[in-house]
């Protein structure tokens, strides 16, 4: 004779209920965040590419909690100049691209984009090479 569980279904409300969890370990705004910056990057690869002198890396985006206000960063290797021209042209072309990460986005208002040259990567190559002349110059007092 076989007994039937008292609570069938409680191994399916337990996986649902983990799988819920582990779709809710980021905010909105992140996850929302993500989708912007993967959005943004084809956006530069694929129509602003011509435009753009060198190669621009977003870095991060920064969403409001209210997902009206987005602050993009991102890096450039190059010179000042070309740097400043860079912002130039994101800045020139901030509403354009705001139009078409909108195109991908299902939320009820686009947020507002800003950009932000992020120093943090030109910060690190240099601390690396800090410590690749610390390094040579220990290399070369023990000789």
């Amino acid at each position: 004779m076989r007994i039937a569980h008292p609570r069938p279904f409680a191994a399916v409300i337990v996986r649902a209920t983990r799988a819920r969890f582990l779709m809710r370990q980021f905010k909105r705004s992140q996850r929302l965040g993500m989708q912007i910056q993967r959005d943004i990057s084809r956006i530069l690869e694929q129509e602003l590419a011509e435009t753009l002198p060198g190669m621009v890396t977003l870095t991060y985006v920064k969403l409001s909690d209210d997902l009206r206000h987005a602050r993009i960063y991102y890096s450039y290797l190059g010179s000042t100049e070309n740097r400043e021209r860079v912002d130039e042209q994101l800045a020139r072309n901030r509403k354009r691209i705001r139009a078409l990460v909108g195109q991908n986005l299902r939320v009820r208002h686009i947020p507002e984009i800003d950009f932000k040259y992020d120093p943090s990567v030109e910060r690190g190559i240099r601390v690396g090479q800090l410590l690749e002349e610390i390094k040579r110059e220990r290399s070369d007092s023990k000789d």
